[in-house]
């Protein structure tokens, strides 16, 4: 159940059109679906901006075709990361109005699109970070943030980073996506003062570790208010840039401490 549909569920029983049985009867109706190599969880977006998002690695087509068509058929939107094209296939005979980014990996639904509101950035040192980058802004922008892309502005010319600096400032939050060194993290962290989500990529040279080197170094970061994703988590990214954003839009958390 989404959200939306909860709160509106509640405002009708205060308002007294709605039964509480019948709210309390919506609200019980299978939150959660067994469907033997998977337990779907429908309420999971009553507890974040998504709805339970399917991973593709691991799972044989007809499987993400079916995780995904229960979750769809519920929440009317599903996100599917890192699929692969046997999965893709599956997945359009299921879900015919699947739309696809290729360099994400990332295939979805969404039946009735959300506004996107507030302001994320989400920026790559290099060309070879988009695909990471681009998992990280499709998916903030199916939680419902509004995305600025900006890419190829890393330290080996830093100077293309000056003419994004006031709208970097601007965003709720800020991706930096950078392999080889990672510094561009650091060098974002230090110009900004909101929240720097960083995610290092397995992109580089030998040395590079398959993105051991800038995870180490964005860990390292001397610039403060830098959080750090695992490795090409674009997807991690994108959701917790979502959650800042919205809680910048929207204030605390019903029920989180104020004091």
């Amino acid at each position: 159940m989404e959200r939306n549909t909860a709160r509106a569920l509640l405002e009708d029983v205060a308002a007294g059109r709605l039964d509480p049985a019948d709210a309390l009867e919506r609200f019980a109706a299978a939150p959660l679906a067994d469907l033997g190599f998977a337990t779907v969880d429908h309420n999971r977006a009553l507890r974040s901006d998504l709805p339970e998002v399917v991973f593709g690695p691991g799972k044989t087509p007809a499987q993400v075709a079916a995780i995904a068509r229960e979750i769809a058929g519920r929440a009317g939107r599903v996100l599917v990361s890192r699929i692969d094209p046997p999965q893709l296939d599956a997945l359009r005979g299921a879900l015919p109005s699947v739309e696809y980014n290729e360099l994400a990996r990332l295939a979805w639904v969404e039946e009735t699109p959300r506004p996107r509101r507030g302001a994320v950035m989400v920026v790559t040192a290099g060309t070879a970070d988009i695909p990471v980058a681009e998992e990280a802004a499709v998916t903030a922008e199916l939680a419902g943030a509004k995305v600025e892309r900006v890419f190829d502005v890393g330290v080996a010319g830093l100077h293309r980073l000056v003419p994004h600096i006031e709208a970097l400032r601007r965003a709720n939050a800020v991706v930096v996506v950078a392999g080889m060194d990672g510094a561009l993290a650091s060098v974002v962290g230090g110009l900004v003062s909101n929240p720097v989500v960083a995610v290092p990529t397995s992109v580089g040279y030998g040395a590079a570790f398959g993105g051991l080197a800038p995870l180490l170094a964005m860990l390292n970061s001397c610039a403060a208010g830098v959080a750090v994703m695992n490795i090409d988590n674009g997807f991690g990214a994108g959701c917790l840039a979502a959650i800042i954003n919205r809680l910048a839009l929207d204030g605390p958390i019903p029920g989180a401490r104020r004091d």
